[in-house]
């Protein structure tokens, strides 16, 4: 672990396993809540120095890290695939969006801007300006193991604040190869501090309830957000959630149905499914569904599923064991309902498949409300599709959810497309685009999908206080 500038050992271990065949990728030091603390106190020990250091310092500091992760692009990429199982092409494009959200942060630590409010006062004058929250903590998911870093990361640090990590258990050694980064880069003893821990419960707990930390960022499961929410209420402390999403991806009757189910292919089977912004209800306008389901049935075809080093693979395991039981739990209950399997359906384990986590790419046609798939976020290779006939009846299917964090629309008509925009209740809409997603841009989910956002101007303003103060000069 990396704590106050130094490389800390514990005494006990525990290993990191590829889920596409089982092996240990690495070993890395098992933490708990007394590894935690000490982390939270170098961090509050360094904030000071760190929060009166000029933007133009940290932004050269972060700008480092950007350099260092560009030239470490290729080893980065294929640790992330061994670690978390992604092909190596779409590894690749994590660790380069991963290096953008810093690079953004850098430039953005320099537009950290106040203001003057007019008084009522002649002798009176406002001034507002915007402060480092404090020590920050995070909680980084598995799904994105390099980007989910620095998506938290490099905001707070742009602000000021100084930060303690916990990655998922699953992928620790993608947020030490980062932190070695970080160390290289120059960043002072305390500002950055990682904790890897088997059981994420001690650590988590001490995020919650240790007062010196003024904000926790957490992306994961709804259901762990809100354990997490109620353990921070009592301090009322400054939270970020990104969390579970159930995005509905609508094909309207004027719709491409070819280019359509194309942008449904590439987003639904990237990560194998693994994205909280994978489209998760399918809709598609009965005038085109046959076309519809014909394109994307050839594409689903062409994917290879296998070990994401290999070349010409494009679809990897899934996490775990139990991330598989679910997939195939999801599937033999819309089944059982009278869903019909167009594709796939299956659990890969024959041959050198059987030593890993995989789920062939399945196709569902026929869902209906009453099936699990169409209320849970399934997390895995699957695309249920549902018909619909009008734009009002297929905008409320859409919105039936609790989750809100993306949504999709393929239209060609501008008047559609605007209501389809305002009418969604998500965070995040595409219109006829499968990535509305940058670093410049906020990320973010309303309803159960999640508190706060991500990336652009608010992903900064996450970690910033307003202090306002007024001036009497007469």
């Amino acid at each position: 672990m990396y704590i106050n500038g130094q490389w800390i050992e514990t005494g006990a271990t525990f290993e990191s396993l590829n889920p596409a065949d089982g092996s240990v990728v690495g070993t890395v030091q098992d933490g708990g809540a007394e590894q935690a603390r000490q982390a939270v106190t170098a961090a509050q020990e360094a904030f000071a120095g760190w929060a009166g250091s000029t933007a133009y310092q940290r932004s050269a500091l972060l700008e480092r890290v950007y350099q260092l992760m560009l030239e470490r692009r290729q080893p980065l990429a294929e640790l992330l695939t061994r670690e978390q199982g992604k092909p190596l092409k779409a590894a690749r494009g994590e660790v380069a969006a991963a290096a953008d959200a810093v690079r953004w942060c850098a430039e953005e630590a320099k537009r950290v801007y106040g203001e003057t409010i007019p008084s009522a006062r002649s002798n009176h004058r406002f001034i507002v300006n915007r402060h480092p929250v404090g020590v920050a903590a995070a909680i980084t998911p598995w799904n994105f193991p390099i980007s989910m870093v620095t998506r938290k990361l490099a905001p707070a640090l742009a602000a000021g604040c100084t930060a303690v990590l916990k990655p998922a258990e699953a992928t620790p050694l993608c947020a030490r190869a980062l932190f070695e980064i970080f160390d290289e880069a120059g960043f002072p003893p305390g500002v950055v501090n990682l904790v890897t821990a088997r059981d994420p419960g001690p650590v988590g707990e001490v995020f919650c309830t240790d007062r010196r930390v003024r904000k926790l960022s957490f992306t994961g499961s709804t259901a762990v957000g809100k354990h997490l929410a109620s353990a921070c209420a009592p301090q009322l402390k400054r939270l970020s959630l990104e969390l579970g999403g159930h995005a509905p991806f609508i094909v309207f009757e004027d719709a491409d149905p070819v280019q359509a189910a194309k942008g449904l292919g590439l987003l639904k089977f990237a990560n194998s499914g693994q994205t909280c912004i994978s489209p998760n209800r399918i809709f598609v306008h009965r005038a085109v569904m046959q076309p519809f389901m014909e394109a994307l049935s050839q594409r689903m075809a062409k994917l290879r599923v296998g070990n994401g080093l290999e070349d010409g693979i494009n679809l990897g395991p899934l996490i775990n064991r139990a991330a598989v039981e679910k997939v195939q739990a999801q599937v033999e209950d819309a089944l059982g309902k009278g869903a019909e399997l167009k594709q796939g359906g299956e659990v890969l384990d024959e041959g050198n498949l059987g030593r890993g986590h995989f789920y062939a790419p399945t196709l569902l046609a026929g869902i209906d409300p009453d099936m699990r798939i169409y209320r849970e976020e399934t997390f895995g290779p699957v695309a249920p599709i549902l018909a619909f006939d009008d734009e009002e009846q297929v905008l409320a299917m859409a919105n039936d959810t609790d989750y809100g964090l993306a949504a999709y629309c393929y239209t060609r008509d501008l008047g559609r497309a605007m209501r389809m925009f305002e009418g969604l209740e998500f965070g995040m809409v595409g219109i006829n685009d499968i990535d509305p997603t940058a670093a410049a841009a906020p990320f973010g989910g309303v309803k159960e999908s999640g508190l706060g956002r991500e990336g652009g101007r608010e992903g900064i303003q996450e970690y910033l206080e307003t202090r306002v103060g007024g001036f009497a000069i007469g």
